[in-house]
């Protein structure tokens, strides 16, 4: 229970003559409930800052027999005392608290985690790819004109093919534009509730607020989508700006409608009202709309619609070899790409669900903004390392590949939700499994799109860049 931001928690009942620890009655037990709650509220001048509630044992009801009915009359009681406490201060009483995350250390510990996570990942960069890249750049560089045709091989041999653009390019810019965009709004989040502008304590202020941060960010994935759009020589942009602009919301307004129906088919009162649903309508279809197709027309305009590539695209596309080995295919690829961010924000990670999905209150968001920016370093250079060996093997479809390579931490994330669901959560039932799994892969898809899109733009400049330092014909 909440009042003014401030958690509160007590007993609802007892049960008498049974073991905490191994759960066994001995002799007869008893169940009582306890109908009367005591609230204290602290308060300093105008502003609540405290807030706790007891039961009163002397008042509980015996329950026992659920057989008989046992009527009920439940009452509450306040009593108001003067606090000192700044309002500012307010959440320090619940530092030791179990609605707060635990020891302060295991957080550190996620950190430093995912820091030499990237140390090791910014080493294999430098290091091992660096120096082939040398040994290639030396080798291109130095051969003969005349001997280039039997001497190229790997990387360099599909200069002309690496830059064709890929299958679907309006999707694929939609995807590109909403990653950039929803990563943009995620950042600002982050940095808002760091700096105490958006309540992090109210329930629903961080959901409402990344709402309108989505709305307000629509004109930044449509100038990305149709900037690169254009430059794929696309020629309907203003279907790019529509698949843009419905890519996130629609599966969205999809997993909302499901799971607004079973709350109102089970009476909770976690459905919203049509009021509330109005608003978000209204406000995607006044804000969120004309700012896209605003994005959209300036991309149009005044963007550059040059690609740049420095090698030229042959008309005919070249053949890929089939034949690799078990550990250089796509599968094991996506698999690598995916649990390798995941291990680094896997204790984070733990610490947010318990706060979605549980009684804590997450407070620590400036580590959750360390852990986030990691998350999208370490994910993009997983996946030029991996782009590299694409390249090495002569396979020159590396858009999408990259962009779900860089995206499958969202697919680990929903996995990690289920083993949360089933060991860590107690939730059951058609309403908590709608919600949460619903929910969820929303989130995911999310990270999908931000980590896709974040590993796509730097694969982009490190092809761009080893293309640019090698003669080609």
């Amino acid at each position: 229970m909440f009042v003014e931001d401030l958690p509160m928690w007590g007993y609802v009942g007892d049960i008498e003559n049974e073991d905490e620890i191994l759960g066994e009655v001995e002799g007869q037990s008893h169940t009582y409930l306890f109908p009367h709650m005591h609230f204290k509220l602290g308060y300093n001048r105008n502003q609540i800052v405290s807030a706790t509630v007891t039961t009163e044992r002397d008042r509980r009801v015996d329950i026992t027999n659920v057989e008989k009915p046992t009527p009920v009359q439940f009452s509450y009681s306040v009593e108001w005392v003067e606090d000192d406490i700044p309002w500012k201060m307010r959440m320090t009483r619940y530092a030791d608290s179990r609605f707060l995350p635990g020891s302060f250390e295991i957080h550190w510990l996620s950190i430093i985690n995912s820091f030499v996570l990237v140390l090791l990942l910014t080493a294999f960069l430098t290091i091992i790819l660096m120096r082939v890249l040398k040994n290639d750049f030396s080798r291109y560089m130095e051969i003969d004109d005349s001997s280039i045709e039997e001497e190229e091989s790997g990387w360099k041999l599909i200069h002309g093919d690496v830059f064709r653009f890929p299958q679907f390019p309006t999707l694929f810019c939609a995807a590109v534009g909403t990653g950039v965009q929803l990563t943009i709004a995620t950042l600002l989040l982050l940095g808002l509730a760091l700096t105490g502008i958006i309540s992090t304590t109210r329930r629903g202020s961080i959901l409402a607020g990344m709402v309108v941060l989505y709305c307000l960010t629509t004109t930044v994935g449509a100038y990305i989508s149709t900037r690169l759009y254009f430059q794929m020589n696309g020629k309907n942009w203003v279907r790019c700006v529509l698949f843009t602009a419905g890519l996130f919301p629609v599966p969205t307004s999809f997993v909302f409608m499901w799971v607004n129906t079973v709350a109102l088919f089970h009476g909770s009162t976690s459905a919203l009202p049509f009021s509330t649903v109005f608003t978000i309508f209204a406000i995607f279809a006044l804000v969120a709309m004309p700012l896209t197709v605003l994005g959209g027309a300036v991309a149009k305009n005044y963007a550059n619609h040059d690609f740049n590539a420095p090698t030229r695209t042959t008309k005919v596309a070249r053949e890929i070899p089939t034949e690799l080995p078990w550990y250089r295919s796509r599968f094991v690829q996506m698999v690598i790409s995916g649990f390798l961010p995941f291990s680094a924000i896997y204790i984070e990670l733990h610490y947010i669900f318990a706060s979605m999905w549980g009684h804590q209150i997450y407070t620590l968001f400036g580590i959750l903004l360390f852990a986030f920016v990691l998350l999208l370093i370490v994910t993009s250079f997983i996946s030029v390392a991996l782009l590299y060996f694409q390249l090495a093997r002569e396979d020159h479809r590396w858009w999408w590949s990259t962009f779900i390579n860089a995206g499958m931490t969202g697919l680990f994330i929903y996995a990690y939700s289920f083993f949360y669901y089933f060991h860590r959560s107690g939730m059951s039932g058609v309403l908590q499994a709608s919600f949460y799994f619903g929910y969820m892969a929303i989130i995911s898809f999310a990270f999908f799109l931000m980590l896709g899109s974040s590993g796509f733009h730097f694969s982009l400049l490190f092809v761009k860049h080893i293309y640019s330092r090698v003669k080609c014909d």
